[in-house]
């Protein structure tokens, strides 16, 4: 039997006194891959954002699995800042560091070559391609054993191979019992890698499950033509 770790509870945001978030209610639960999509500004990164205390909600409760719950959560932003002139190597334990985590050689080469870096562990992470870059992020979530991962857009802007690799990578933390919350604008991505689905629009979710049951739902074989039917009000072009 799955197990609760994060239950949101009708969260809201207000800007302006405007709802950009309204009422938002779904759990993550342990050793899934959950997938939020949604179209620009449908609130997705605002609810994110919230559940990581990076906004302050205008209504609305988190509960999270323990009270230390930050130690135990991996964030990869679309942008990380690496630092220059070191290594990807020396930016994955300089990163373990800020967790107080001592990180050895061996075990940081090791993380590197789950994430299909250790062949450019000595590269200064800076000359690192978009693809190798985005798995370092990735690396540098994983340095502390996080029990819950954010992905945020993993995969934007990568060749298929790269993409490949980031599938590759979420499936591996599956299997080894790490949850993972994904946002990505690529359907066929949240088909092979996600276990449930939350569709947002206009700050609310108006959709939920796994993408089969969503397919079976609407009758359609992709999850592409179920996010254009819900999201465009039953239209799809």
């Amino acid at each position: 039997m799955s197990t609760t770790l994060i239950r949101v509870n009708e969260l809201s945001k207000l800007y302006n006194e405007r709802p950009v978030v309204n009422k938002v209610s779904f759990e993550v639960k342990d050793h899934e891959v959950l997938a939020i999509i949604g179209p620009n500004g449908a609130g997705k990164s605002t609810t994110l954002e919230m559940v990581l205390g990076l906004r302050k909600p205008s209504e609305g409760m988190i509960q999270f699995w323990r009270e230390d719950y930050m130690n135990g959560i991996g964030v990869q932003l679309q942008v990380t800042s690496f630092f220059p002139g070191l290594s990807a190597l020396e930016n994955l334990r300089l990163f373990a560091a800020f967790y107080k985590k001592s990180l050895p050689r061996e075990e940081a080469t090791q993380l590197l070559k789950q994430c299909g870096l250790n062949e450019v562990a000595n590269v200064d992470a800076l000359k690192l391609s978009g693809g190798q870059q985005k798995r370092l992020s990735i690396a540098i979530s994983l340095v502390h054993n996080p029990v819950v991962v954010f992905l945020d857009e993993p995969t934007a802007a990568l060749d298929p191979q790269a993409r490949r690799d980031i599938h590759k990578i979420v499936r591996q933390l599956k299997d080894k019992g790490t949850s993972v919350v994904i946002t990505t604008h690529d359907m066929d991505e949240v088909m092979k890698i996600a276990n449930r689905v939350l569709i947002m629009r206009d700050g609310v979710i108006v959709e939920a499950g796994t993408p089969k049951e969503l397919c079976e739902k609407y009758g359609y074989v992709s999850l592409e033509e179920v996010y254009l039917h819900v999201t465009n009000g039953g239209i799809v072009k």
